[in-house]
């Protein structure tokens, strides 16, 4: 009582009241009484937003049927449904004319008012920058090209040799191998002298469809023929459109003459070969262009040589392409 009179006077004395003590033990129990409060309060507003958010996502899954429903409708008869005979909305109708076979250039109807297949009315013809029909049935005017070039060291007869090909001296100097089922327009039109086979040429060739002998990993054989004046003869039969004809020969302390012709007439296109001390090859390209009924000549001759022991022209293939 008399500390709490002393309070009290200390209190009238001064100009403030005293602060009291803190509570601890009745605040400590209204803490744990707000935490679990809280805690209530807290759980329930989850709820509350799960639910919202549940109720959100049907409202919105409903609103989306019924506008895919609407999109997917039947035809309303104004061509812009979705159903048979009209396009998607928001698709572009086409607008270029059908085809010769009544379609237009994207998927779509045919134009209105035409029966299936019907087509419509042609165009204006534009002027054409063609050439009559008589002058483009003319065949090609007459083509004539020769070049010569190094022989490879081994030559795919095969490969080269597309349309026809034709090989010398596998089985001595009458022998020949032809391109199995071939186009038969290289012509072996013999020539002057006797043919010699050999089996030293320089280049080797081979082939994996010929006749009679199917086929050859690389010979190196030949034929040949000594003298001045004698040599080889072939022709090769036009078929109006551009081919191109590879010679491989050779010489042997001779100068070898190649000399082209077209059998319709016209210059002739020659080459030479020399070698006054050994041999030596080549590969001679041809390119030509001739009527069916016309022919490509080709002779390749001794014209000088070089030592009194068969100084001589070879030849080992002919390829056609």
């Amino acid at each position: 009582m008399a500390d709490e009179d002393r309070t009290r006077d200390g209190s009238r004395a001064g100009d403030e009241p005293a602060a009291r003590p803190a509570s601890h033990r009745p605040r400590s129990a209204a803490a744990g009484l707000s935490h679990r409060a809280l805690r209530r309060l807290a759980r329930a507003r989850k709820r509350r937003r799960w639910a919202l958010e549940g109720v959100g996502a049907v409202v919105c899954l409903v609103v989306l049927v019924a506008y895919l429903g609407t999109r997917s409708g039947p035809d309303s008869g104004d061509g812009t449904g979705g159903g048979p005979g009209g396009v998607p909305a928001g698709a572009a109708r086409p607008t270029g004319l059908p085809g010769a076979d009544g379609r237009t250039g994207e998927a779509g109807p045919a134009l209105p008012g035409l029966r299936p297949r019907q087509r419509p009315p042609s165009p204006e013809p534009t002027p054409s920058t063609s050439p009559p029909a008589s002058e483009s049935a003319k065949p090609a005017a007459p083509l004539l090209s020769v070049t010569r070039a190094e022989v490879p060291a081994e030559v795919d007869l095969t490969a080269v040799g597309t349309r026809d090909w034709m090989h010398w001296g596998l089985r001595g100097g009458n022998s020949t191998v032809r391109k199995r089922s071939g186009s038969g327009e290289i012509v072996d039109g013999g020539g002057k002298g006797r043919r010699i086979g050999w089996d030293g040429n320089q280049e080797i060739v081979r082939w994996s469809d010929g006749a009679p002998d199917r086929w050859d990993r690389g010979s190196s054989d030949g034929v040949y023929t000594c003298g001045v004046g004698n040599g080889f003869s072939l022709a090769v039969a036009g078929s109006g459109a551009p081919r191109t004809v590879q010679v491989y020969a050779g010489i042997w302390m001779a100068r070898g003459r190649l000399d082209v012709r077209l059998s319709t007439g016209g210059p002739v296109s020659t080459l030479r070969l020399e070698d006054p001390y050994t041999s030596q090859s080549a590969q001679f390209v041809i390119r030509f262009a001739a009527p069916k009924d016309a022919q490509l000549v080709v002779s390749w001759t001794v014209e000088k040589v070089y030592t009194e022991h068969c100084g001589n022209v070879g030849l080992q293939a002919v390829a056609l392409r």
